[in-house]
């Protein structure tokens, strides 16, 4: 049932999954630039479903029905969620420990987050991270904006956000901002000690498989699994659903399995 949460000065909109299951632990839900609770669809619950935990799903400030933004977008804006937010929010609820499960810039909220506070998160599940910007990165959001500006995009955004213009635009805004072209958590990753199931689609029109190389290559103090998706694109939980599920499942049993004093 989606409920609210005060988080500071923030109205967070919140979906908690099997919430009775108290002796399992907790998937938390990190949806992408555009996402929202309602864009997860039924995704979150067939993966809690599938693995036995709770889950919470969450749209952060200015997506979904939560509250809007104060104030655009700064350059730290994933760094922030991942410091600040994200934390806090668990802390409210009691989540201990959780698994990260997040999608583009979810994924990159997963990852900060585990790397500035390692003993918190238990593992990360990343879909399509960012830990650069790189050429395709840019040329897949000018196209996004293209997009926007002559087709039904912002109708099918209106669906699942209060504010779709908000969202788009500042979303597009500060990822088109030349600043912006230096972001980059590689050297970041060196602090994430949990185990990391990083996915990404071979035809992922926001970025290449440097993408995920590069958590292996720099997240070299914990166990890094690759998953590399054909016939993939930017979102492998619509576009390769099952595999997605799969590697999930097995990654999150073996976690378990050699994790037994994770906190429910």
């Amino acid at each position: 049932m989606h409920s609210f949460v005060s988080v500071g000065a923030a109205r967070l909109e919140i979906l908690q999954i099997h919430a009775e299951r108290v002796d399992r632990p907790w998937l938390v839900f990190l949806h992408e630039g555009l996402g929202s609770i309602a864009m997860w669809r039924d995704f979150p619950q067939r993966v809690c479903d599938a693995v036995n935990c709770r889950g919470l799903v969450y749209s952060r400030s200015g997506y979904g029905r939560s509250s809007p933004l104060p104030a655009p977008r700064s350059v730290d804006y994933l760094h922030r969620e991942a410091i600040a937010v994200l934390p806090a929010l668990c802390d409210q609820l009691g989540i201990d420990h959780p698994l990260l499960f997040g999608h583009s810039d979810g994924a990159s909220i997963a990852l900060i987050h585990a790397a500035t506070y390692p003993e918190h998160a238990a593992g990360v599940i990343a879909l399509a991270p960012h830990i650069r910007v790189e050429a395709i990165t840019i040329a897949g959001i000018e196209a996004a904006r293209e997009a926007w500006n002559n087709t039904d995009l912002r109708s099918k955004l209106a669906r699942y956000h209060a504010d779709p213009d908000a969202v788009f635009l500042d979303w597009s805004g500060i990822w088109l901002d030349p600043v912006f072209r230096n972001w980059n958590i590689e050297a970041l990753l060196a602090g994430i000690r949990c185990p990391v199931l990083a996915i990404q689609g071979e035809e992922d029109e926001y970025g290449t498989m440097l993408q995920i190389d590069g958590i292996a290559a720099n997240a070299h103090r914990s166990a890094v699994t690759l998953c590399k998706l054909a016939a993939c694109g930017h979102s492998p939980q619509r576009d390769q659903a099952q595999a997605v599920m799969v590697a999930t499942t097995v990654f999150v049993e073996q976690l378990l399995r050699n994790k037994n004093d994770i906190d429910p």
